[in-house]
């Protein structure tokens, strides 16, 4: 069995077998037609169930065969055109090497005896983000695995930085459109069950400040703690972006830690084109930024960002074992002493990577592209007397649905269109993503594709009309 461990004398085994490997998803990427073949769980969980864990095929080949039966041949593909439906993007090659490369080495992140340049690169990548936001020179930050670690670190961060051990004064101002794990984040931390005060949106679907200012002034006349504002910068749903500058003035005003969730919207600080439609980030106190969504990174790629150093000792803990004490007056640089987690895998050599070959010039490109396309299928959408579309985007979301003419009660509407995102997706002929607004089902539309065009829009858009008036059709046979 030492045959399989990769050393310097199984370096040839490593070079046929990932070769081998590669070949496979590269013949499968080329022959892809469609996003997704429309296999349902229940066909397919009987192909991995019978798979005998303890009986290894004890050879590559075999092995990758029977991955194309489970897995290459059945998998959602994002780097289709028609893949629509969720903040997933297409990888760029550069970060596809990097993922290569770190797999191999496996470097971990926690301290510098098992990193040395691997920590040196993280830091000059924290730096270069910290630098495109313009937290100042005291910023600091570390890569996590996704936005929620990043929000639920910053969180605690601002928790921490309130200073008061009544955890059940403290409140957190997000707005109603704002991630998920803002809530999530609040219980994990210990918080009450009303710590998280819901701001509620505009019609474009950014927070109202006015709002904002009346719940902040609230809090303080009942004696409790603003302890932080979440602001968003492209939201999961509309991809909105509130307003930063107006924000940023009321987390002075009332001494809240400002939080800015660019998980999504990131992708803005490599834009030539859109990067003011973020400006008042650099105002914040944190920041998530997710690579793997606006970066064209391989999942994972994600960092928190902070105005101030110091504040990261609140995620510092030492153990003789890994990170003593003496490590910071020797100046050894150990990640872990930023980290909510301990071994973390090399990531950011895949953005290296990336700037490396491609600068961020050309990553701004591409996530302009999409910004450009979803304006054009705003347009597409908004001229279409078939559909209702709810916001002009701010980034790369469309939300929309079905309106046919004949059909008054809204709840056979929102059957419907539930049935064509089923139908559609049954169908592998494209993925799309679904949300409720104001309690009514509609569908979305997740632009991250630079190879997408107005065309694979209206294909789609047809597509979903006709599964819809399929349902429709169907239905009102039944009544009959």
């Amino acid at each position: 069995m030492r045959s399989h461990l990769l050393n310097d004398t199984t370096a040839e085994h490593y070079r046929r077998s990932v070769t081998e490997g590669v070949e496979r998803v590269a013949a499968k990427l080329a022959a892809t037609d469609r996003p997704f073949t429309g296999v349902t769980a229940d066909d397919l969980a009987p192909r991995i169930d019978a798979i005998d864990l303890d009986r290894p095929l004890r050879d590559t080949t075999a092995a990758l065969d029977e991955l194309e039966d489970v897995y290459l041949r059945d998998a959602v593909y994002f780097h289709h055109p028609r893949y629509l439906a969720h903040l997933n993007c297409p990888v760029v090659i550069p970060a596809v090497l990097g993922e290569a490369v770190l797999s191999a080495v496996n470097s971990s992140l926690d301290t510098w005896d098992q990193s040395a340049g691997g920590t040196l690169i993280e830091r000059k990548l924290i730096d270069w983000t910290s630098a495109r936001i313009g937290l100042g020179p005291a910023a600091d930050g570390v890569f996590t695995s996704g936005g929620t670690q990043s929000n639920l670190q910053a969180l605690l961060l601002a928790r921490e930085e309130t200073k008061t051990e009544e955890l059940t004064k403290l409140r957190v101002f997000a707005s109603e459109v704002s991630h998920f794990s803002v809530q999530k984040s609040a219980k994990l931390l210990g918080l009450g069950p009303d710590a998280v005060v819901v701001v509620p949106v505009d019609h474009d679907k950014r927070m109202q400040t006015v709002a904002l200012a009346h719940e902040l002034e609230r809090c303080a006349e009942a004696g409790l703690i603003p302890m932080a504002v979440v602001a968003t910068a492209g939201t999961t749903d509309f991809g909105s972006i509130d307003p930063l500058p107006e924000i940023a003035g009321l987390c002075e005003q009332y001494g809240a830690w400002m939080h800015v969730d660019a998980a999504y919207g990131c992708g803005l600080l490599a834009s030539r084109k859109y990067r003011h439609r973020i400006d008042g980030i650099e105002r914040a106190d944190s920041v998530t930024v997710d690579y793997h969504k606006s970066f064209f990174q391989p999942v994972s790629s994600s960092a928190v960002l902070v105005r101030d150093a110091a504040t990261l000792r609140h995620a510092t803990y030492h153990a003789e074992y890994l990170n003593p004490r003496r490590m910071v007056t020797e100046r050894i640089p150990n990640q872990v002493d930023k980290s909510l987690q301990t071994t973390r895998r090399f990531d950011a050599l895949k953005l290296w990577m990336t700037l490396r070959v491609m600068g961020a010039d050309g990553i701004g490109a591409l996530f302009d592209e999409v910004c450009d396309l979803a304006a054009e299928g705003w347009k597409l959408l908004a001229a279409d007397p078939r559909f209702d579309v709810v916001v002009e985007p701010s980034l790369s979301t469309l939300v929309f649905r079905y309106i046919p003419a004949a059909v008054t009660d809204p709840a056979e509407i929102d059957r419907a269109n539930l049935y064509a995102r089923k139908a559609l997706f049954a169908s592998g002929d494209a993925v799309v993503a679904g949300t409720k607004v104001s309690g009514r089902h509609y569908l979305k539309f997740t632009l991250l594709n630079p190879e997408t065009t107005t065309a694979d829009i209206t294909a789609v858009l047809d597509l979903i009309a006709g599964h819809a008036e399929q349902y429709l059709g169907e239905s009102l046979d039944r009544a009959c």
